[in-house]
């Protein structure tokens, strides 16, 4: 691997003055270098400052990332990380000092990550602050969560081990030096130690629980504190130096040249909080003596006045539909291009491919994409935690998902019982036998407890679903059939999942919990004969004599369950005025005409071409299939960044179908 002949001349020294951390410099060898030596975020190295230096160094082929960071924000680290990992050079790794948190992550895009012995890295789980309500803290929890699943394949994909592996490093706040590094695969070359390692000018590496001493003596003060050694300028030991010729001219520019350095740096800190507090911008910069530290502290006591868990009238974030006009027109624009929604004729984003959105999503944040090419740039779209464009295909997908559930032909619907479940525990359910009659209860007289009188059947949740994915590939190629045909071709499947459930009951006949089959002689619920009025009489009259106890349930069929193959003579048996093969003027009327709904399904036919079937009214307890929470359409998650190559996508739903009581349905052989 090529490296900087002169690493050691260009490596910067930690200042406070020269603020010399953060660097990126190219070569003549078509090389480049790039130093990261403070924390990674606001208050250091930010992916928009990374990026844009990154785009700066032109094309270059490889590049030595040196790190000596304390880590910073997850979600500026996972942009930076993913800058480097899409760039394309080949990527050398130098650990100066420490990689500790999110740069750590970083420097798993090396190939290879080289450090020295005393150096060291140092992961743990994502933590962070918090303020609001319980609901807030929940769900701050679950962010960091995913925080923490987004990590991990980082570090599994480098080293080789397991996720569970991983996690358990994680939660223990794993210290390693160069050694433990190689041996572990987060790191691929061990070298010597080195003389003089920089020091960290950071006040979040004091906060880590088991940091080693050596790493704590490297520690100097915050960049906001007085310097030490300013207290001990003068050494009565030491003979006075000759004072220094001074220029003028040399002095007076120098100090201009601080001063447009702190405007800028004051002027750069309260653009990102956009531009709201000029009051107090204004008084930052008109005194000289407030430096870019001192102005950050007053804006944070500024935006922090009103910030109490209870008082929640800071000022809001601007989300799509609310002020986000980028994301909403390009949304707008795919949606009408899909067909879901009509085309507005005054938004710009009409006509546009899917690479033009990706362009827009990102060039409209501010962010640079012309050194890219197509594969970089739909990447970072995709990526980058700012950019809207990800959750604008997940809303397309899911239109398409939705819209094939709904246009599905399935019959299960018109006839079984909808329920829901809290859990995947398995639930117990009474039928409609389970009580017998009411007693009497004579005036004064206690009210007496029941019990049911049969054993209930059982229901149970699982979870069905499908991954797919929007590739780089396919936005490319400005191909919608990702977006729009495969997921509405899931969506049928999704349905088409919980009919195959369902008829496999009618034509598996499970056993019940009282050790029998669902449809069984004992059950006087199974009849023979090929459709005629006779059979059909002889089905009901077995659907309505079921009995509990002494007590007759008196249960009426509203449906008649047949084969395709069968569906015309059921109908006409059914739907006829007069019985088949009477005279017309006989007058002999049908007894059992419009007795009950014909539904005819195809799976009937692949299982028994002759049998056919009675269910009593939709509600009633035949088979009952059963959402979680009541949630009866399918859902998508998406998962992007490390591990996909685009978005994945996946197609889930959770539903229990069982039968629920024998007396509600008859079989007929058909023979």
């Amino acid at each position: 691997m090529p490296k900087s002949k002169s690493r050691a001349v260009h490596r910067p020294k930690a200042s406070v003055k020269s603020n010399s951390w953060f660097r990126m410099q190219a070569s003549n060898n078509n090389a480049a270098e790039i130093y990261i030596y403070d924390e990674i975020g606001y208050w250091g190295v930010t992916a928009k400052q990374f990026v844009n230096d990154l785009k700066a160094l032109g094309e270059v082929s490889h590049i030595n990332l040196h790190i000596n960071s304390p880590g910073g924000d997850v979600f500026d680290g996972i942009a930076i990380f993913n800058a480097l990992k899409h760039h394309g050079a080949s990527i050398t790794v130098h650990i100066d000092g420490l990689a500790a948190s999110m740069a750590s992550v970083i420097a798993m895009v090396g190939n290879p990550v080289i450090m020295p012995e005393n150096t060291m890295m140092m992961i743990h789980k994502p933590w962070g602050f918090a303020g609001g309500d319980a609901n807030d803290m929940r769900d701050y929890a679950d962010l960091l969560d995913k925080v923490e699943s987004v990590l991990i394949p980082a570090y599994a994909q480098k080293t080789g081990k397991t996720t569970e592996e991983i996690a358990a490093m994680l939660e223990d706040e794993t210290w390693m030096d160069g050694n433990e590094c190689v041996s572990l695969g987060f790191a691929d070359q061990v070298t010597p130690s080195l003389q003089a390692m920089a020091c960290i000018h950071s006040k979040r590496i004091e906060e880590f629980e088991k940091m080693p001493n050596s790493i704590r003596n490297m520690i100097t003060p915050p960049r906001n504190s007085t310097q030490r050694d300013q207290g001990n300028q003068h050494n009565p030991s030491q003979q006075p130096n000759p004072a220094p010729v001074i220029n003028e001219g040399d002095v007076r520019a120098q100090v201009l040249n601080e001063q447009k350095a702190r405007v800028n740096g004051i002027g750069d800190l309260f653009a990102m909080f956009g531009n709201k507090h000029m009051d107090l911008q204004n008084k930052c910069i008109a005194d000289p003596e407030c430096s870019v530290e001192q102005a950050k502290d007053l804006l944070l006591a500024e935006l922090g006045k009103a910030a109490t868990p209870s008082n929640k009238t800071s000022q809001a974030h601007i989300h799509a539909s609310n002020g986000n006009f980028v994301a909403d027109g390009i949304r707008q624009a795919l949606m009408a291009r899909a067909g879901y929604e009509n085309q507005e004729r005054d938004n710009v984003y009409n006509g546009m491919t899917l690479r033009e959105y990706a362009r827009m999503a990102l060039t409209e944040k501010g962010i640079g994409v012309s050194s890219y090419n197509p594969m970089q740039m739909v990447g970072l779209a995709l990526t980058h935690s700012t950019s809207d464009f990800g959750n604008i295909l997940l809303d397309v997908a899911n239109k398409a998902l939705l819209q094939g559930w709904e246009e599905a032909e399935e019959t299960f619907q018109r006839w079984t019982k909808k329920g829901q479940l809290s859990d995947f525990k398995t639930a117990h359910r009474v039928g409609m036998g389970g009580f017998p009659s009411l007693r009497q209860v004579r005036e004064g007289a206690e009210y007496k407890y029941v019990t049911t009188g049969d054993k209930g059947e059982t229901i149970a949740l699982a979870t069905y679903g499908e991954i797919f994915s929007i590739t780089r590939q396919a936005i490319i190629n400005d191909d919608l059939n990702q977006l729009t045909d495969v997921p509405m071709k899931m969506g049928r499947a999704a349905k088409g999942t919980i009919g195959d459930l369902v008829y496999a009951v009618l034509t598996k006949n499970p056993k019940l919990s009282d050790g029998k089959a669902l449809f069984h002689a004992d059950h006087k619920n199974l009849s023979s004969g090929a459709i005629s009025v006779s059979s059909l009489d002889d089905a009901r009259k077995l659907m309505r004599l079921q009995k509990e106890g002494e007590r007759s349930l008196n249960i009426r069929p509203a449906f008649m369950l047949v084969p395709v193959g069968l569906e015309t003579l059921a109908n006409q048996t059914i739907k006829s005025a007069s019985v088949k093969g009477a005279d017309i003027n006989a007058g002999i009327i049908n007894p059992i005409q419009n007795f009950a709904e014909v539904i005819a399904e195809a799976r009937l036919d692949d299982a028994d071409a002759k049998a056919w079937y009675l269910a009593a009214a939709q509600g009633t307890d035949t088979i009952e299939v059963a959402y979680l929470n009541g949630v009866d359409t399918p859902y998508i998650d998406q998962q992007e960044g490390f591990t996909t190559d685009g978005i994945a996508t996946k197609v889930r739903i959770d539903a229990g179908v069982a039968p629920l009581d024998y007396r509600g349905m008859t079989k007929s052989t058909g023979q």
